[in-house]
């Protein structure tokens, strides 16, 4: 199927778009597929997914599974617990400080963008001795710092980061996308907000205490959150509602209560999606070559501008104007009429944002970079 401009459109004859949301995002194919027949019977059980009892030896076997296949793709470590959780990320703002830091205990924030900056506001609620060791507030949020722009102040218990800035377009990375950690204190631990590029790029577990991330952006559904936690950090700080507790979460398989059954089963699908496609060293792999793709046409023209600093591209999430808003507004006008939806930059940056995340095709990269091109040449 072709769209009104001549470019191949996926599912053809589906009426399916290339969807370029920030989260919810698009899913693999095959596991839409297979969703879609196991929401009448799930394994042969004569029960839809969706109708399964938390506490049945189906679920058993998808939620064992669920985790042992996360383990697998992320390559996490025995002494790290995997937790599935509701409350969304956002959560995790208030949960992280509740569980790990001592009443007047002193964590260090690096604030690189609006996630890290909501999270940065929150922890006001535990503590005032909490400190921004970098803002790059002041400067746009362009980059993500090197250690000499890092200062500590006084030594925190752990340093928040986000690894990556989905409404600016910035990560923490190296050239070749690997993962980019800075220096901590001896005897800090790091906290990542890994909502955006979580299961994207091989991640060195030993640097992190925590790593938390929404599940819907590179793994499954909205509705659930992934927590992996060092185990010497299970134990709350402070007594605590069981439901906050990582230890009692833990210690009961993420089902205190009643757990998301739907979202949990839709990660499991997409983890072994993940391993048949080589592992998240294949998707670094097509994740720098569909980003490239559309950073070649931003370093080439001279009517679109780029947002991040090159040293912090992000490849999830690509932010980009043109020399109006009003030549914006028609970018997005005209992209859905190609085939291409959900571009449209957030409401803090305007522009355009293209999230490209682990499911998201080659083709839609080319033919976002074909419609720029020929958008620079009619407007330009």
């Amino acid at each position: 199927m072709l769209s009104q401009h001549g470019l191949a459109l996926p599912g053809a004859g589906l009426g399916r778009m290339y969807n370029f949301c920030a989260g919810p995002s698009m899913l693999p194919e095959e596991v839409l597929r297979q969703a879609q027949e196991e929401l009448w019977s799930v394994r042969g059980s004569g029960i839809g997914i969706m109708e399964l009892s938390h506490r049945g030896k189906v679920f058993d076997e998808i939620l064992h599974e669920t985790e042992a296949a996360a383990r697998a793709v992320g390559n996490v470590p025995s002494n790290y617990k995997i937790l599935f959780l509701t409350g969304g990320a956002t959560s995790q703002n208030f949960q992280v400080p509740a569980n790990v830091l001592p009443e007047n205990g002193v964590a260090a924030f690096l604030t690189t963008g609006y996630w890290a900056e909501r999270t940065w506001e929150e922890i006001h609620v535990y503590t005032d001795r909490a400190y921004e060791a970098f803002s790059g507030k002041g400067g746009g949020y362009t980059h993500c710092p090197t250690d000499g722009e890092v200062v500590y102040k006084e030594k925190p218990v752990y340093v928040h980061m986000c690894t990556n800035n989905t409404l600016y377009g910035t990560q923490w990375r190296h050239a070749d996308g690997s993962i980019r950690t800075p220096k901590v204190p001896e005897g800090s631990f790091l906290v990542a907000d890994m909502c955006s590029d979580i299961f994207s790029r091989p991640v060195d577990w030993n640097k992190f205490g925590i790593v938390y991330a929404g599940a819907q952006k590179n793994v499954g559904i909205a509705g659930i959150s992934i927590v992996v936690v060092r185990e010497d950090l299970l134990k709350p700080v402070r007594k605590l509602p069981r439901m906050l507790s990582y230890e009692v979460l833990a210690r009961d398989e993420s089902r205190h209560n009643t757990p998301p059954v739907f979202p949990i089963y839709m990660c499991n699908l997409v983890f072994n999606w993940i391993l048949r496609q080589g592992g998240v060293g294949t998707l670094l792999k097509r994740n720098l070559d569909k980003a490239q793709v559309v950073y070649d046409v931003l370093d080439r023209s001279k009517f679109f501008k780029g947002h991040a600093r090159p040293d912090s591209r992000s490849l999830m999430n690509i932010l980009f104007h043109t020399p109006s808003a009003r030549l914006d507004d028609l970018f997005v006008e005209e992209a859905l009429k190609a085939g291409m939806d959900q571009i449209k930059g957030h409401r803090n940056t305007g522009g355009m944002r293209a999230s490209m995340y682990n499911a998201f095709p080659r083709e839609g990269a080319e033919a976002l970079a074909h419609f720029m091109k020929e958008f620079e040449r009619r407007h330009g």
